[in-house]
């Protein structure tokens, strides 16, 4: 797992629930550890997050991909190929990569806008840097809580969407999303290039989430 926020602490969380061994990569994770402030009065420290999960050890984003047969990116969208590359090329050959990223910008404040698009997404620049990397791009349009319980809104009746080059890393990830989290309705796009249109949906999604109210929301494809 990479990425140290709410949607890698809450994934690994239900690996974890479910049996699995997740380790969880941080840029540095002793000072990461050591935070006592609260970048929000809602969200736990990632210390206070630990002591209740004291199982899931927090280490560095090289010690995590090592340990890991399947990876996880949930970094910050911009910070995404940095962390990749902190992770190191030798400890992600081969294997498969659920990219949640999102190229989101918030220089200038909210709503965020992409740092990029229309021609391009992240998950084809991370498959482009890690060519060895089985880069799969799914999750990235629901809040984590609904990542791994899409139960809890209308019973899951609600769609996801996935893209990658190989079909069998797809085939495999829709296996875990289905075993893992219990997602019903899984779409294969395509290949990578149609990461674009998922991350293209994210100022969609903000905008609900500031008409609604929540950020439990989601769309459903009607066929």
């Amino acid at each position: 797992m990479l990425g140290t926020g709410t949607v890698g602490r809450t994934i690994a969380a239900k690996l974890a629930e479910i049996g699995h061994g997740p380790v969880i990569g941080s840029r540095d994770p002793v000072a990461a550890l050591a935070v006592t402030e609260r970048a929000r009065p809602d969200v736990e420290t990632l210390g206070e997050w630990h002591a209740q999960n004291e199982a899931i050890p927090v280490a560095t984003f090289s010690d995590a991909a090592a340990h890991g047969e399947a990876l996880v990116n949930a970094t910050n969208g911009a910070g995404s190929l940095s962390a990749l590359e902190l992770a190191g090329a030798a400890n992600l050959a081969g294997k498969v990569l659920i990219d949640i990223s999102n190229p989101l910008d918030f220089s200038k404040g909210f709503p965020p806008t992409l740092f990029v698009a229309n021609d391009d997404s992240l998950g084809e620049q991370i498959q482009r840097a890690f060519p060895a990397l089985k880069v799969v791009k799914t999750l990235n349009t629901v809040t984590a809580s609904i990542m791994v319980d899409p139960g809890s809104l209308t019973g899951g009746d609600h769609t996801l969407f996935l893209s990658g080059d190989d079909p069998g890393a797809k085939e495999q990830v829709t296996t875990w999303l289905r075993g893992w989290f219990g997602w019903r309705d899984v779409i294969d796009l395509g290949d990578i290039t149609t990461a674009r249109g998922v991350e293209m949906y994210l100022p969609l999604w903000v905008r609900l989430l500031g008409a609604l109210g929540s950020p439990k929301l989601n769309v459903r494809v009607v066929r």
